[in-house]
């Protein structure tokens, strides 16, 4: 995977700028964006979280994406037992892009979660009760 990865980034340096737009856009900072998701599936997310250092979100092409970049960022601080974190980058997703946010399954399982394993605070309860995850 991350083999694979370099050589995209390689790929992606050397056409320079971004390309396919109308597919979303592929560049450099599209390929980051896929290997946080990859190292943090892969089981790695210090590694994910490194790789997350290093792209700003703003580079995404699409609000889309950067909410994405938010959420796997989460699921790897979720994942590390980082529960505050977390939360910010829910919180973050949620800004960048609030109706997909509240609408992925993802989101959703990653708050149950921790609504059930360990304190909850006002950011967290909020954001629960905006996904439809806590209802009054």
């Amino acid at each position: 995977m991350r083999k694979l990865t370099a050589e995209a980034a390689a790929i992606a340096e050397e056409l320079g700028g971004t390309r396919l737009r109308a597919q979303g856009g592929f560049s450099s900072a599209t390929v980051q964006l896929h290997l946080v998701s990859a190292e943090d599936r892969a089981g790695d997310p210090s590694a994910a979280i490194a790789a997350a250092d290093r792209l700003a979100p703003t580079a995404l092409p699409t609000i889309e994406r950067r909410a994405r970049f938010h959420v796997d960022v989460a699921t790897a601080y979720a994942r590390w037992g980082r529960r505050d974190q977390c939360v910010d980058a829910l919180l973050a997703a949620e800004v960048q892009a609030p109706e997909e946010t509240h609408a992925r399954p993802a989101v959703k399982t990653l708050i149950s979660g921790l609504l059930v394993s360990g304190r909850t605070t006002p950011e967290l309860r909020g954001l629960a009760a905006r996904t439809g995850v806590l209802t009054s």
